[in-house]
């Protein structure tokens, strides 16, 4: 099976959508362009910066179906699978495969508290009803459940799991997940926009990075650097990107990437309610940080 292409930047593209939060197929197409533009490896439609929790079933496909697509063979997509049950997970990898995605991630069940056995049948059941290769996703302060070291080592005798995106926000966990992977044609993907250089260095293939909807070059550039051994370079740029990251705290998960968007002047739409912009004042803050990057 062909891993070559999991590497570098893969943005978690935001879903754009119309004032019934339905999706905006011209403005998703204008987002994809944006970030191959900026160089990136590879686009994940429904992601959690893409908010497929609040998009109705049929616009899951669409999304897909768009971002295929769109890129047009540029780079390769793939697609977030976060269901709470076996079936449906099933259900989707094989309509994301039949729609063209070279890759699906698997994010662990939310609200479920499954026993690790469980998650290991839930992963291995989705990962053999496809032919394409799989990424685990692993999220624990989201999802409310870890995907621990040892489990990942099972996970691995699956032929298709091929990679991880991490998102603990826990180096020595990623460190672990590397070091444990290492001797396998096995991908950790960085999940926390901070880490990705620390993630390089340690034997990771790149990030998962939701900055890079916003700033793709500045983030390619962090990859590039390191690759180039170009060490003080790729730290730099890991030193500009961090103000921007850190501002997605000033809205609830995942607004403030969207508001970022917006405001570089491509057209994302609202987030999908509950979930309501940033304040004005807060959206100030983000301008100010965007205008200091001269993205603005």
């Amino acid at each position: 099976m062909d891993t070559t292409f999991i590497r570098g930047v893969v943005p978690p593209i935001v879903t754009p959508v119309d004032e019934n939060e339905r999706l905006d197929e011209q403005s998703s197409r204008r987002i994809v362009d944006h970030v191959i533009d900026g160089g990136v490896h590879g686009i994940l439609a429904l992601g959690s910066n893409g908010e497929f929790f609040g998009l109705d079933p049929e616009d899951l496909g669409r999304v897909v179906a768009v971002a295929v697509e769109q890129s047009a063979g540029r780079v390769p997509v793939y697609a977030g699978i976060a269901s709470i049950t076996t079936r449906e997970g099933i259900k989707q990898a094989r309509l994301y495969e039949e729609l063209g995605a070279q890759a699906i991630s698997i994010l662990p069940p939310m609200f479920l508290t499954p026993t690790e056995n469980e998650l290991y049948h839930h992963f291995k059941k989705i990962a053999e009803s496809t032919r394409l290769p799989v990424l685990l996703y692993n999220n624990p302060d989201k999802v409310g459940n870890n995907i621990s070291a040892g489990l990942l080592e099972r996970l691995t005798e699956i032929p298709n799991i091929v990679g991880m995106k991490d998102s603990s926000g826990d180096q020595t966990l990623t460190a672990e997940f590397i070091r444990r992977t290492r001797h396998q044609d096995f991908k950790v993907l960085a999940g926390r926009d901070i880490m990705i250089l620390s993630t390089l260095v340690y034997g990771g293939a790149g990030c998962v990075a939701s900055t890079a909807n916003v700033v793709p070059r500045l983030v390619v550039e962090i990859y590039d650097k390191f690759m180039a051994g170009d060490i003080p370079g790729a730290l730099e740029a890991q030193y500009k990107l961090a103000p921007l990251r850190t501002a997605w705290n000033l809205g609830s998960f995942p607004v403030a990437t969207k508001d970022a968007v917006n405001l570089i002047g491509l057209q994302a739409g609202k987030p999908i309610l509950p979930n309501t912009c940033c304040s004005e004042e807060n959206l100030e803050k983000l301008k100010k940080i965007l205008q200091d990057m001269g993205e603005i």
